[in-house]
């Protein structure tokens, strides 16, 4: 057993941020999110928090400081209510880690989908709040 590595990585999700290099991405999905459609490299992290996985990761990733855009989720499609406590529970576990990174930024929902496609993984949890879905760009420390 790795000392302080959260139990909450697996091998694969270890790995994966490992391999990743600067720029590159990954979606943190919630459990209605179409990952297996989305990109070929999919992670399954069920049963895990979204909030919860930032924070084991945080402290072993940089967020990109040289983009305005390091923290990017769906928008809400207009007509449906927003939970505000999933956008308030990711900065949370953010401002923690990585208090300087710029606010979350809200992008469409195909728009989403297709930075999806070309992420270097999705790693799909056990997220049951809509609209869970998070994409953070890996940086250089």
């Amino acid at each position: 057993m790795l000392k302080n590595i959260s139990p909450l990585f697996s091998p694969e999700l270890l790995a994966t941020l490992y391999r990743m290099g600067h720029g590159d991405e990954i979606v943190l999905a919630d459990a209605h999110f179409p990952g297996n459609t989305m990109n070929e490299n999919v992670i399954r992290a069920d049963g895990l928090k979204i909030d919860a996985l930032l924070d084991a990761i945080l402290p072993l990733f940089a967020l990109d400081s040289y983009v305005d855009d390091p923290v990017v989720m769906m928008q809400v499609v207009e007509g449906d209510t927003p939970d505000p406590t999933v956008e308030s529970s990711y900065r949370a576990a953010i401002d923690i880690h990585a208090p300087e990174t710029p606010p979350i930024v809200l992008i469409d929902r195909f728009d989403f989908y297709d930075r999806a496609k070309t992420a270097f993984a999705v790693v799909m949890t056990g997220e049951t709040r809509k609209y869970g879905n998070i994409i953070i760009k890996k940086g250089v420390s």
